[in-house]
């Protein structure tokens, strides 16, 4: 299977101010379900560093205290301990929005301040696009002379409170404050993806060309420079060690970066006009779509997004979608919540519109009835390609913010029947296979192997609906007798009164879901 009929070319990427490879081959691609394996994952790894050896990292949010384990260490505990045994520690935190708006100015200060106290060093990052974030989610650790043992860590998962749950979906006991429906512990389902090989260096790349970008860190006004200096923040980055080589070959993936910018001024030294690749590499894959794309999602609230899927289910009839998103969204209000409901309505909307019965979107529930909010961003087609990352599915993330996702093609085929879903001759793939059926069997409350009326997607689509019904019932009637298993529940959406989407859809398209693509783009209606 020629990597370019699913993954970007040099030159459909785009992005000619970039060092990054158009895909990296030989990688080990592991996918770590819940924040919990994560966590306990990444303390190993970072526990094990030597003195030279490097640590990077970017988040959304890094929360000083949250535990990486239920003993610890924390996460400034883990990372300063590194820093003070003479680990390399470098990290680039979004400078954030005043905790009082829900954001986590303080939380981000904290945490850079705890590290650099160890001799380490962390930026607040304010390099992005007015309104906009830098959502990008990455570990990268390397050992110069030891290059068979670097990692890197990328997908949906932060570095914050709410993220350590497990499988049992009880909830991270340091929660964050979300809407009243998912309780004093957010139930919070997440994954994170465990990379070796070539890549690394790809994504070690992908953190330099941040770190070394020349325009100053802090853009959008004298108030938060002058707050900046007052507290002594570091307002220049210290020059990184020269990058070693790619890490050898590690087993028999193939990678993709895929990533957004926007276009801003003044402009990124990587990306003049902007990065689009995760638009343009989903874009890609969905168009090859046959028979089904599996998504989970914190989002799917933009028209622009699910007008790609609409085409693609009109244009092929046997395709389905399964989408599994949260019941609700995370806040709650009279001003915050119509944004959020208006775009998914639309979106899903316009895709049943177009395929009917074909679309199923689910959310989820603990067995205690809780919601569980799904933050995962997630993508599976017809078990060939497969995403993970920090990315949703919406105009926001396709455009506005910093986003970074891995799409990974399997050379090791999967021959359990059917060996080739889609019919194209590119073969179902272990990686994107397995990763399904995990996320499914635990949907359904299934054991490890009892999977094989999943592998079909008709006969998945079928088991996933029948549950989901079921459980959907028992909900209705009073929940008599014995739960149902699972913890799919058939997603709900409601049309808003006119009076609130007179306001509702313009400041979901102006605030909450807006465009960073040049004005050419927009126009055009190209990513």
């Amino acid at each position: 299977m020629p990597p370019q009929e699913w993954l970007l070319t040099a030159a459909e990427r785009g992005d000619p101010d970039t060092s990054i490879p158009t895909w990296n081959t030989g990688n080990t691609v592991e996918a770590l379900i819940h924040g919990q394996k994560y966590f306990d994952r990444l303390a190993t790894e970072v526990e094990a560093l030597q003195a030279g050896d490097h640590l990077f990292f970017t988040d959304w949010r890094g929360d000083p205290d949250e535990r990486l384990r239920e003993d610890g260490p924390t996460i400034a505990e883990l990372f300063a301990k590194a820093a003070g045994r003479g680990v390399i520690v470098k990290g680039l935190l979004w400078r954030s929005h005043v905790d009082k708006l829900a954001y986590s100015e303080e939380e981000n200060r904290t945490l850079s301040d705890d590290i650099e106290a160890c001799g380490g060093e962390v930026l607040l990052d304010q390099r992005v696009r007015r309104g906009g974030s830098h959502h990008q989610k990455l570990v990268v650790l390397r050992h110069p002379g030891r290059p068979e043992l670097d990692i890197a860590f990328a997908g949906g998962i932060d570095l914050c409170h709410s993220r350590r749950d497990d499988e049992a979906h009880e909830g991270d006991p340091q929660a964050v404050r979300m809407a009243k429906a998912y309780g004093p512990n957010p139930p919070w389902h997440d994954v994170q993806l465990a990379l070796r090989g070539p890549v690394v260096g790809a994504l070690d790349l992908s953190f330099r060309e941040r770190w070394n970008d020349p325009a100053p860190l802090d853009q959008h006004g004298p108030i938060s420079t002058a707050v900046d200096m007052l507290k002594h923040e570091d307002m220049s980055a210290d020059r990184l060690p020269p990058q070693p080589p790619d890490p050898p070959p590690a087993g028999e993936m193939t990678v993709q970066v895929l990533r957004t910018y926007p276009a801003m001024r003044p402009a990124y030294s990587f990306a003049r006009m902007g990065e689009r690749t995760v638009a343009r590499g989903y874009t890609k894959a969905i168009r090859r779509a046959r028979r089904l794309i599996y998504l989970e999602d914190q989002y799917l609230w933009s028209k622009d997004v699910a007008q790609l899927f609409a085409e693609a289910m009109r244009d092929n009839p046997d395709l389905h979608l399964i989408a599994v998103v949260p019941r609700y969204p995370d806040v709650d209000g009279a001003f915050a919540l119509p944004p959020n409901q208006v775009g998914r309505e639309q979106a899903i909307e316009l895709c049943r519109r177009a395929a009917g019965d074909r679309v199923h979107v689910y959310d989820l529930e603990n067995a205690a009835g809780t919601p569980i909010y799904v933050h995962a961003k997630i993508c599976v087609i017809d078990d060939v390609w497969s995403s993970v990352g920090s990315d949703n599915f919406n105009r926001r993330s396709w455009t506005h913010d910093s986003e970074l996702s891995c799409a990974v093609l399997d050379d090791n085929r999967d021959d359990r029947a059917p060996a080739d879903p889609a019919g194209l001759g590119d073969g179902a793939r272990r990686f994107p296979r397995e990763l399904r059926l995990s996320l499914l069997r635990e949907h359904l409350g299934r054991a490890e192997g009892d999977d094989e009326d999943l592998l079909d997607p008709f006969d998945a689509v079928r088991a996933v609906t029948e549950s989901a019904d079921r459980l959907k019932k028992w909900n209705d009637g009073g929940r008599q007798g014995a739960r149902p298993p699972g913890r799919l529940v058939p997603h709900e959406t409601n049309r808003l009164p006119w009076y609130q989407r007179l306001w509702a859809t313009p400041a979901y398209r102006l605030i909450y879901d807006p465009d960073g693509r040049p004005w050419r783009d927009r126009r055009a209606g190209t990513w």
